[in-house]
C-alpha cells in the first residue's frame, strides 16, 4: 500500500484529468440505461422455457399476450376501439369479448391482444396501442409488457423520489460528523460520481446482457451509501492524520490505513454479491453484477478519487466551518464504552432478548415472486387486471401445459388409447378442473369411436384439424386448468410430483405454476452454498486481517443473528401490514439479497472498527483499554456511516415499487440493528468477556502469542 499511496499523491492531478473525462463519457452512456432494462428479473433457464417456446412455434399458441380492459363501455365503443388497434398492425390477432362470451359481462370486458412472437420492442409496443385510445376513459392496457413498462416508470420515478429525500438527509449527517461544508460535499461528489460511472459501464454491458429494472434502484443505492461510508471513512482518518503530520504525509498513512480497511470491507461485500451468481435466476445475476460494477467502482474512487481531490484542497478541507471542532468529543464514546464493559453479562443478555423478540415473526415467514403487486396500487394497470381476476375468477386458476413425447406419434391406434390414458389420469387427479384433448374438444368419448368418425368424410375434413392443433410430429399438447393459483404451494406441488411421475411418455411441462416451482427450487437447492461461501470466505478474510480466530466467528454468528432479527422485523412490518401497509408477503429475492448485502456492509463497520481496537491492542496489549480506545475512536464515524447508509436505503420505504421498498426497508433495518445492538452494546461486552481470547490465532503469529502468553494467563 505504501509504493501505492506514493504514487497517488505523485500522480494526483492526472488522476483528477482522468475521473473528470471518464466522468463526462460515462454520464452520456448512464443516460441511455433505463431504455436498456427490461423484465423484472424472474427468469431461469429451465423446462418451462422450453416448453413455452416449443408450444409457442409448434402449437402456433400466442408467445405474449396483453389485456384491453373495459369498463362501462358500450358493444358498439368496444368495435369501434378494437377495430382502430387492429388497423394499427401491432398485434397478431385479437380476441373481442364480443365473439367470446367468457370475456364479456356488462359492465366489465377484456381482450386479448395476442402476439405470435414476442416484439422486439415491447415498450414500445404498449405505448403505440395506449396512445390508440389516449384520452378514453374506461379503457386500460395490462398484462406482462404493460406491467414491466410502468415498473420501468415507476422504478425512475421511485429513484428520484428517494434520492430526493435521502441526499438532502445525507448531507446533514456528513455536516454534522465534519463541521465543515467542504468535508461534507466531498463524499457526496465521490459517491455520485461512482453512481454516474457504474450505470454507464451497465449501459455498455446491457447491450450484450439482460437487465432487470430493478438494477435501476439498486445500483444507485447501493452505491451511493457504500462510496460515501468509505468516503466518511477515509476523510475522518484524514482529518485525524492532518493534525500530526503534512498533507501529503497524512494522505499516505490514510491510504495505508483507512485504505486497508475499504479494500477488506469491499472484498467481504464483493463475495456475498459474487455468491448471488450460483443462483441461476436473472434477477440475481442482474443484481450481483451491478452490485460489483458499483462496489469495484466505489473502492477505485475511494483510494484514486478521493485522496486526490484531498491533495487538491489541502488546507481547504477546513473551509465553511459549520459547527465547532469538538476536539475531546470521543470522551462521550469512551465513556459509553467502558459503561458497557463494566457490566458485560447484562449489555450482552439485552442485546440477546432484544435481537430474539424481533426474530420471533421469521417463522411465518411467507415468501412470493412478486407479480402485479410490485405495482404501486394507484397504478390503473395494477386496477384493471385486479378487476378483470375478480370478475372471471382468473386468480383462482391457473393453466399447465403438458407436453408428452411418443416414440412413433399419436395417431396411430396405439397413440390415441394412450392419449385416452394420460387424459384419464389428469382428470382423476383432485386438483385438476378441465383437461383439453382431442376427446373434450370434439365430443367423441373413446379412441375406436375417433377412428370410426375419421372414416366419414365430411367428419375427416372436421376432426383431422383438431388432432393437429394437440400434436406435432411425437409431441402432444394437453392444456391443464388447475384449481389453484399459479403461485399457490398446491400448484407448485402438483408441477413437481407430476414431474416425478415414470410415465410411457417423456413428459415436460410448462406455465406459470412450473415458472415458479423452478424459480423457488433454484433458490432452495443453491441458497446453502451461498450462505456458505459467504460464511466461510468472511471467516478467512477477518481471521487473516486481524489474526485471531475467535473475532472472525463472533462477527459471524453477531451478523447472522441480526440479520434474522431483521427478516422477523420485515415479517412484522409488510407481512402482517404495520405502519400503513396492507398485509400481503414478502418478496422471495428479499432474503437472499439483503443476506448477501448486509452482510458484507457490515463488515465494513465490524473491519473498521475492530483495526482500530487491534491497532491499540498491538501497543498496549491491554484487551479492556483497546475495545474502549477502539469504540471511543471509531464510533462516531461507524455510527454517521450507518446513519448515511440508514437514510440512503431507508428512503426508498417512500417509493412504491414494492419489492425495492423491501430492499431498501430490509437493509436499513438491518444496517441499524447492526450500528447499535450488535456494534455498540454486543461487540464490546463480548470483547469484555473474551478477554485476551479475542486475539487468539491456534496457527501462526496470533497478536496474543506475540508476547509470549501462556493459556492459564488469559484474562489477568
Amino acid at each position: 500500500m505504501h509504493s501505492f499511496a506514493n504514487f497517488i499523491t505523485k500522480s494526483y492531478k492526472w488522476i483528477l484529468a482522468f475521473w473528470l473525462i471518464l466522468f463526462g463519457v460515462m454520464t452520456y452512456f448512464a443516460i441511455q440505461l433505463p431504455g436498456l432494462l427490461a423484465g423484472d428479473g424472474f427468469r431461469v433457464d429451465g423446462e418451462h422455457e422450453k416448453v413455452m417456446k416449443i408450444v409457442s412455434e409448434d402449437f402456433n399458441l400466442p408467445a405474449e399476450t396483453l389485456f384491453l380492459v373495459f369498463d362501462g363501455k358500450t358493444d358498439k365503443e368496444i368495435e369501434s376501439t378494437l377495430s382502430e388497434l387492429d388497423s394499427l398492425g401491432i398485434a397478431s390477432e385479437i380476441v373481442s369479448p364480443l365473439n367470446e362470451k367468457d370475456q364479456y359481462t356488462d359492465d366489465l370486458s377484456y381482450a386479448m391482444l395476442q402476439f405470435s412472437e414476442e416484439p422486439d420492442d415491447m415498450p414500445k409496443a404498449v405505448e403505440d396501442i395506449r396512445d390508440s385510445f389516449e384520452g378514453e376513459n374506461g379503457i386500460v392496457l395490462t398484462g406482462g409488457g404493460a406491467f414491466e413498462h410502468d415498473i420501468n416508470k415507476a422504478s425512475q420515478r421511485d429513484l428520484m423520489t428517494a434520492e430526493a429525500i435521502g441526499l438532502p438527509i445525507a448531507i446533514i449527517v456528513l455536516l454534522f460528523a465534519f463541521g465543515t461544508i467542504v468535508a461534507s460535499v466531498v463524499p457526496l461528489l465521490v459517491g455520485i460520481g461512482t453512481v454516474v460511472c457504474s450505470l454507464g459501464i451497465l449501459a455498455l454491458l446491457g447491450n450484450n446482457v439482460d437487465l432487470s429494472i430493478f438494477v435501476l434502484n439498486i445500483v444507485p443505492m447501493l452505491g451511493l451509501a457504500l462510496s460515501i461510508d468509505f468516503a466518511l471513512l477515509f476523510i475522518s482518518r484524514y482529518r485525524e492524520e492532518l493534525k500530526k503530520q503534512s498533507i501529503t504525509d497524512s494522505v499516505i498513512m490514510t491510504i495505508r490505513t483507512a485504505g486497508r480497511s475499504i479494500i477488506f470491507s469491499a472484498v467481504c461485500v464483493f463475495i456475498g454479491l459474487g455468491a448471488m451468481l450460483l443462483i441461476k435466476v436473472d434477477i440475481f445475476g442482474n443484481i450481483a453484477l451491478g452490485g460489483m460494477v458499483v462496489v469495484g467502482m466505489a473502492v477505485a474512487a475511494s483510494l484514486t478519487l478521493l485522496p486526490s481531490v484531498l491533495l487538491l484542497l489541502g488546507e481547504r478541507i477546513h473551509k465553511g466551518r459549520l459547527l465547532k471542532d469538538r476536539g475531546e468529543e470521543a470522551n462521550g464514546w469512551r465513556k459509553f464504552a467502558n459503561a458497557v464493559i463494566k457490566r458485560p453479562v447484562t449489555i450482552a443478555i439485552v442485546a440477546f432478548v432484544l435481537l430474539a423478540i424481533a426474530l420471533i415473526p421469521v417463522r411465518n415467514m411467507e415468501l412470493t415472486i412478486p407479480q402485479i403487486d410490485s405495482l404501486p396500487e394507484s397504478f390503473d394497470t395494477r386496477q384493471a387486471f385486479e378487476s378483470m381476476q375478480d370478475t372471471f375468477g382468473m386468480g383462482n386458476e391457473s393453466t399447465v401445459f403438458l407436453l408428452a413425447e411418443r416414440a412413433g406419434g399419436w395417431e396411430d391406434t396405439g397413440g390415441l388409447s394412450e392419449m385416452k390414458k394420460l387424459e384419464q389420469q389428469l382428470t382423476d387427479d383432485p386438483l385438476v378442473g378441465d383437461v383439453s384433448t382431442i376427446y373434450t374438444v370434439s365430443g367423441i368419448e373413446t379412441p375406436d369411436q375417433w377412428e370410426q368418425s375419421l372414416l366419414v368424410p365430411d367428419m375427416d375434413a372436421q376432426l383431422k384439424p383438431v388432432l393437429e392443433n394437440f400434436t406435432n410430429g411425437d409431441q402432444l399438447l394437453v392444456p391443464v386448468t388447475l384449481n389453484a393459483s399459479g403461485s399457490s404451494n398446491e400448484a407448485q406441488d402438483w408441477v413437481r410430483d407430476w414431474s416425478a411421475k415414470k410415465t410411457d411418455w417423456n413428459l415436460l411441462i410448462g406455465g406459470e405454476s412450473r415458472f415458479n416451482q423452478e424459480i423457488f427450487d433454484e433458490i432452495a437447492n443453491q441458497i446453502v452454498y451461498v450462505l456458505l461461501i459467504i460464511v466461510v470466505s468472511t471467516f478467512f478474510i477477518l481471521m487473516f486481517a486481524f489474526r485471531s480466530l475467535v473475532i472472525p466467528i463472533k462477527a459471524i454468528l453477531m451478523n447472522i443473528l441480526g440479520l434474522s432479527a431483521t427478516f422477523g422485523i420485515l415479517v412484522y412490518i409488510f407481512q402482517y401490514g404495520h405502519f400503513g401497509l396492507h398485509p400481503g408477503t414478502v418478496a422471495l429475492i428479499i432474503p437472499v439479497i439483503v443476506f448477501s448485502l448486509v452482510f458484507g456492509l457490515s463488515m465494513d463497520y465490524e473491519v473498521f472498527l475492530i483495526s482500530r481496537m487491534q491497532e491499540e491492542f498491538s501497543y498496549s496489549f491491554d484487551n479492556d483499554k483497546s475495545t474502549v480506545e477502539g469504540l471511543a475512536t471509531t464510533s462516531k464515524v461507524i455510527t454517521s456511516a450507518a446513519l448515511i447508509m440508514i437514510v440512503l436505503t431507508g428512503a426508498f420505504a417512500f417509493t412504491d415499487v414494492m419489492p425495492v421498498k423491501q430492499i431498501g426497508v430490509g437493509i436499513a433495518i438491518a444496517v441499524a440493528i447492526d450500528a447499535t445492538i450488535i456494534r455498540l452494546l454486543l461487540v464490546p461486552s463480548l470483547m469484555k468477556l473474551f478477554g485476551k481470547w479475542n486475539w487468539w490465532l491456534p496457527f501462526g503469529k496470533g497478536l496474543y502469542r506475540s508476547k509470549n502468553q501462556q493459556p492459564h494467563d488469559l484474562g489477568k
